[in-house]
């Protein structure tokens, strides 16, 4: 159904570069996006997606510099509450 959507989780090459450490936020607020059309239109290929964005996002949250750890937590919390998403 979506062969020619596809998008893949975003990797930071450099943690501690203040601009890259955005891609980590990326990651979080794309899992809780898909998630979000998930819930309201079920599609397998969009779970995984989801399902890889949160992994990806969520294991960005170890190791920390002060450049993501002021704000990813934020990102993290909407995911993993749901927060805004029905059921």
């Amino acid at each position: 159904m979506l062969d020619a959507f596809e998008l893949d989780p975003v990797t930071v090459p450099d943690r501690n570069d203040g601009h890259l450490v955005h891609l980590r936020g990326l990651n979080l607020s794309r899992a809780w996006m898909l998630e979000g059309i998930s819930s309201v239109a079920p599609s397998n290929e969009i779970a995984t997606m989801a399902a890889q964005h949160r992994q990806a996002g969520l294991g960005a949250l170890d190791n920390l510099t002060y450049a993501g750890a002021r704000w990813l937590g934020t990102f993290a919390a909407y995911l993993v509450t749901r927060r805004g998403l029905s059921s």
